[in-house]
């Protein structure tokens, strides 16, 4: 099994396909194997890569204590083990954050970091107001109904069950990557690393609100926005299609000359 050495911790991860490369970066209840369902799908086009942070998956988890500042260490780890250049890092929730910080700590590795239902720490003031009474709302929700839509629950119990099920092989928590936030980048930060960025949101996520990712997109000049119909906050686990055809798309559109794009 392939492990890549973070400063002495050993970080699991998997390398898929051949192409332009994605790396997954997953989310407090997730780790490597939650993108079963966009690795079979992407794999063919793409280099897919995913990975556990330190805590998660198959990640030494043997540490007293997790410090979230250390995550985006563990992706560099992995990209510098592969040798991955021009990299499009895809974020799931606080997993973008992660993933953000990476990116503009190695421009020479990531080309661009597309941050899924998350604004990626941004540093703020709007932004995080935005953010927070969007949790606000949240957290007077069961934890499922934030992640998944009540119709998929009621006609897919099996998935929905399954799901549940992947958080209880972590032994980080949620807590444990709550201070990533701290001291995040601004924007002018984020336009000066030359990282491209993209907003990925669902229309029904009921953690991040359409509304507050879109005043995101409009305040960071040149990034690129995807809204996807009906989906919720863990729509790579509920809206697969969509979710996976979101993801190609940015990745040839990120990587395509200017001119191209246009």
């Amino acid at each position: 099994m392939p492990f890549a050495d973070s400063d002495g911790t050993a970080v699991y991860y998997e390398r898929h396909g051949s192409g332009p490369a994605i790396m997954f970066v997953h989310g407090s209840g997730g780790h490597h194997a939650i993108w079963w369902q966009q690795v079979a799908a992407l794999r063919d086009e793409f280099t897919v890569v995913t990975f556990d942070l330190r805590g998660f998956g198959k990640s030494d988890s043997s540490m007293p204590e997790f410090d979230g500042q250390d995550f985006p260490g563990d992706v560099l780890a992995v990209l510098d083990k592969e040798d991955l250049t021009d990299v499009m890092l895809v974020g799931q929730s606080i997993g973008s954050v992660a993933a953000l910080r990476a990116g503009l700590m190695r421009p020479d590795r990531v080309s661009s970091v597309v941050l899924g239902h998350s604004l990626g720490g941004i540093g703020h003031p709007e932004l995080r107001e935005l953010a927070a009474a969007d949790r606000a709302e949240a957290v007077k929700l069961p934890v499922v109904d934030r992640l998944l839509t009540k119709a998929f629950q009621t006609e897919r119990a099996d998935l929905t069950f399954l799901f549940q099920q992947m958080g209880t092989f972590n032994v980080a928590r949620m807590q444990d990557l709550r201070n990533l936030d701290t001291d995040g980048p601004t924007l002018d930060e984020i336009q000066q690393a030359g990282v491209k960025v993209a907003f990925l949101a669902g229309e029904k996520d009921a953690v991040l609100g359409v509304k507050t990712v879109t005043r995101a997109h409009e305040l960071l000049p040149g990034s690129h926005l995807e809204i996807v119909p009906g989906a919720p906050h863990s729509m790579y686990w509920e809206t697969p299609g969509p979710y996976n055809a979101a993801v190609a798309r940015l990745r040839r559109t990120l990587t395509a000359p200017e001119e191209a794009a246009l």
